[in-house]
């Protein structure tokens, strides 16, 4: 993104104080600086009033990445793939949450265990 990173340079502010705008790490907001993670809209909005100008001067689109592996153009069969950005923050938070799924699974398996010696 690069009008939002020259912008930022030219104000002088740190990608610190950008990630301190939108609540995010420091990593996190570098990844959406380098355009490897999406940036909202209503982190575009925070961004630009931080910046003060209007979003549409520095908000670039991402385009969209859609493979489409049957090409035929009256396909139905469903068939294709779409592949998106999932912020690191969300996937941390879904990782942690698995985890405690599956040692909740070994708990209730044991009491199983228990239960079925009684």
């Amino acid at each position: 993104m690069e009008k939002l990173r020259n912008l930022r340079k030219q104000r002088g502010y740190t990608q610190e104080y950008m990630s301190k705008i939108i609540s995010t790490d420091v990593s996190n907001y570098s990844r959406k600086e380098n355009d490897e993670v999406r940036i909202y809209d209503d982190e575009w909005e925070k961004l630009a009033a931080a910046l003060d100008v209007p979003v549409e001067e520095i908000k670039e689109e991402r385009p969209t990445n859609v493979i489409n592996n049957n090409p035929i153009f009256h396909d139905n069969s469903g068939n294709f793939n779409q592949y998106h950005s999932i912020p690191d923050s969300i996937v941390a938070n879904l990782q942690n949450y698995i985890k405690i799924l599956e040692e909740k699974i070994e708990a209730l398996k044991e009491e199983n265990v228990r239960l079925k010696v009684k």
